[in-house]
């Protein structure tokens, strides 16, 4: 082998690491985001069932006993009776 072949062999293999190393780079990447995505995917899981229990709160507090009874409770609100209801026509 002369000097020439040499350095074209030594080029080719330093080529062939250099790509080795992108592959193994590429595959160790690969792996960790996949690892971030799952993560990702049960946290968004958990803010799924968060997000239900918050709606189903929401609709208890909302309810028209509850609003009526603090009404009454703490504002101290009332039906108005009959004689206090005014219909004003246009």
């Amino acid at each position: 082998m002369n000097l020439k072949e040499l350095l074209v062999i030594a080029t080719l293999g330093f080529a062939v690491l250099l790509t080795s190393i992108g592959v193994v780079h590429a595959k160790y990447s690969s792996r960790k985001y996949f690892v971030e995505l799952q993560k990702l995917r049960l946290q968004q899981d958990e803010l799924d069932v968060e997000w239900g229990r918050l709606q189903l709160e929401q609709s208890t507090w909302a309810t028209e006993h509850r609003v009526e009874r603090i009404a009454r409770g703490k504002l101290k609100m009332r039906i108005p009776s009959a004689e206090e209801v005014m219909v004003i026509r246009p």
